[in-house]
């Protein structure tokens, strides 16, 4: 027997955890924080995942994040939980990276060696809403061919759970619950959630991340558990990333 239903929820969970990795290991270990270099396949590779996920145009979300370490829980956090309130963070959390988009000169102070776009931005990556059009269609292809005509109405549903997921749960949930609730290894405003950890590619090893934001690896005890660095160690192994040690010593 088929169970759509079951497809379109395992299919949804395959994306967004596409989504996390590509948006923990490529935008913001490699990008942001320089922790990591990739081979250039490799990165086109989650450039391309990371465009049909989510639609993230890397320059903006690279220097809100920059901003957000400059100014954590401070006056000019583009999304603190502590000054906007938690609730229009951990619902609204979007709302707030859209807000921060529109700034004048974030790019040239936050982003300067992003703010040119190479080919592939200019073509594809900077087009966000085309990225998650064909993501979208992608999946609603993959369910017409299973089902027919109706999968294109799974497709869309696994398409919706998955934004919901990713946007509303998974990314608001790093900037919000992981600035107020969790146990913390260092004395910074951030928070460690382990199930926020497994559930986004280790980002909900918060309070980790910003004692060594150059470090690859979030994970300090042997309790806590990157799921990104599984992937970063293999992709070392065979020569297709180089992280960077920091001062900080985790290893």
């Amino acid at each position: 027997m088929d169970y759509p239903l079951l497809w379109v929820i395992v299919a949804a969970a395959l994306v967004t955890q596409v989504a996390t990795f590509s948006t923990s290991i490529y935008l913001h270990r490699t990008e942001t924080h320089q922790s990591l270099k990739m081979n250039r396949y490799v990165t086109l590779l989650f450039r391309f995942f990371l465009w049909v996920t989510t639609g993230i145009v890397r320059k903006n979300w690279v220097a809100i994040h920059r901003k957000h370490h400059a100014f954590t829980d401070k006056d000019g956090d583009p999304h603190s939980p502590l000054l906007k309130g938690f609730w229009s963070v951990q619902l609204g959390n979007v709302v707030h990276y859209v807000r921060a988009t529109k700034e004048a000169g974030l790019l040239e102070k936050y982003a300067p060696d992003m703010v040119k776009d190479d080919l592939w931005d200019r073509w594809l990556f900077n087009r966000g809403q085309l990225g998650l059009a064909v993501g979208i269609a992608i999946l609603c292809v993959v369910m017409v061919f299973k089902w027919g005509l109706p999968g294109l109405g799974w497709g869309m549903l696994a398409a919706l759970i998955h934004a919901v997921t990713y946007v509303f749960v998974i990314s608001s949930s790093i900037n919000g619950l992981c600035h107020v609730v969790g146990y913390k290894n260092f004395n910074n405003p951030g928070t460690n959630l382990r199930f926020v950890a497994l559930a986004s590619g280790g980002e909900g090893l918060h309070n980790n991340h910003h004692a060594h934001p150059r470090n690859p690896k979030f994970s300090v005890r042997p309790s806590e558990f990157d799921p990104s660095w599984a992937v970063i160690r293999p992709l070392t192994a065979l020569n297709l990333a180089e992280p960077y040690r920091d001062a900080g010593g985790l290893k």
